[in-house]
């Protein structure tokens, strides 16, 4: 009659993929940032900031340095290298500087987009990052 495999409860499984961080407005972040689960970034990163979660930058979000995330919603400014494996919206207040790989993008008028684009897979991302080593590798021989 009574179980305490209750429909709702959340099952402490390991899955972080459903799990919603938060930066704030006034905070600064200077380094690096892993994570499995999603993001709010309303605040400023400085850095390398990835996550296999989704990544939805306020209209007060900075990100100066590269995101790396499955999807993006921007509202703020990216002056960096964007490598997204879904779908990078851009609404129209967000900024974007540098340059962007993703699978596939969607811009809304109003939108500024200063980037070099490429848009792939979540496959041709990975094979982008053994590119990226092999020329590091051939200028350091």
């Amino acid at each position: 009659m009574f179980s305490d495999n209750k429909k709702g409860k959340d099952n402490n499984t390991g899955d972080f993929s459903k799990n919603q961080n938060r930066i704030s407005e006034g905070t600064k972040i200077v380094g690096d940032i892993i994570s499995e689960g999603g993001f709010r970034l309303d605040g400023t990163i400085e850095g390398t900031f990835k996550t296999t979660g989704k990544v939805v930058v306020g209209k007060s979000g900075y990100v100066l340095g590269t995101l790396e995330c499955s999807d993006a919603d921007f509202e703020g400014k990216i002056s960096g290298k964007l490598l997204i494996s879904g779908t990078l919206s851009l609404k129209p207040t967000a900024h974007i500087e540098g340059e962007v790989i993703t699978g596939k993008l969607a811009v809304e008028p109003g939108a500024t987009f200063n980037a070099s684009c490429v848009m792939k897979g979540s496959a041709g991302i990975k094979s982008l990052d053994k590119i990226n080593e092999q020329k590091q590798q051939g200028k350091s021989a």
